[in-house]
């Protein structure tokens, strides 16, 4: 059977879950594109799979709609032909690796870039602030390219989380030009965490507090500032050393 109708009940459900509020409380998220679908499949998240003029041999619920349906959908600009329906995992902190936390950044696609290279760079956990930008949205999920499946992500007060690190033995670094060490000078074990700050204002000042140490990146006095994702890549490629 394949559904026709935009106003089918199924269809306006999945279309809702384009919607921060409605994701959060039907746990569930889409994700466009195979590559996507077939990471989520592989962490056991897929629920089920829409399909357009195609199928996927994956044993998983399939929903078959036509292009005009699938549109209504979709939230990229080109045509996408498989999209998924994936729970939300719970995750928890392993509290013997490194973290990495996001205290208010707020695009996605910094975000997306944060995850890739945590990833790349051994940090299994990363720690969303309340007002970090929501890791379910789309241009995130894409800039994550599924990576966000392989982490321990979590959101939650950084006051909070941060207290219970120093509490497990970590060290607390954040980042400051004016009074830190150089990155590449660091010596720690794999107890760490890292703090990147909103792309505008930095580190709030209630997080800033609890800061054990500053690094920085040293660079050509020509260049103010790196993005912040930028940032957080080469910091922890460093200390990934």
């Amino acid at each position: 059977m394949i559904i026709e109708s935009v106003d089918n009940k199924k269809i306006k459900e999945y279309r809702k879950l384009k919607e921060k509020k409605y994701r959060e409380s039907e746990k569930l998220f889409l994700v466009e594109g195979e590559h996507l679908v077939l990471e989520a499949y592989k962490s056991d998240l897929l629920k089920e799979i829409i399909l357009c003029e195609r199928d996927i041999d994956l044993e998983v619920e399939k929903v078959y709609v036509t292009e005009k349906v699938m549109n209504t959908i979709s939230e990229l600009p080109s045509k996408v032909d498989i999209i998924g329906v994936c729970e939300i995992k719970f995750n928890e902190l392993d509290l013997n690796s490194p973290v990495m936390i996001l205290d208010g950044v707020q695009d996605p696609g910094n975000l997306g870039a944060i995850i890739r290279s945590a990833v790349a760079f051994n940090i299994k956990n990363i720690v969303l602030s309340k007002n970090t930008v929501d890791l379910y949205n789309t241009k995130a999920l894409r800039s994550a390219q599924g990576m966000n499946f392989h982490l321990n992500i979590v959101r939650d007060d950084l006051v909070k989380v941060i207290n219970l690190l120093k509490e497990n033995n970590y060290t607390v670094y954040g980042t400051d030009v004016v009074d830190g060490i150089d990155v590449k000078n660091v010596e720690n074990d794999r107890k760490y965490a890292i703090i990147m700050g909103n792309e505008g204002n930095g580190i709030s000042e209630e997080v800033k507090k609890l800061v054990d140490k500053n690094i920085y990146i040293k660079m050509n006095e020509n260049c103010e500032s790196l993005n912040v994702s930028v940032s957080a890549s080469i910091i922890m490629y460093e200390l990934n050393k």
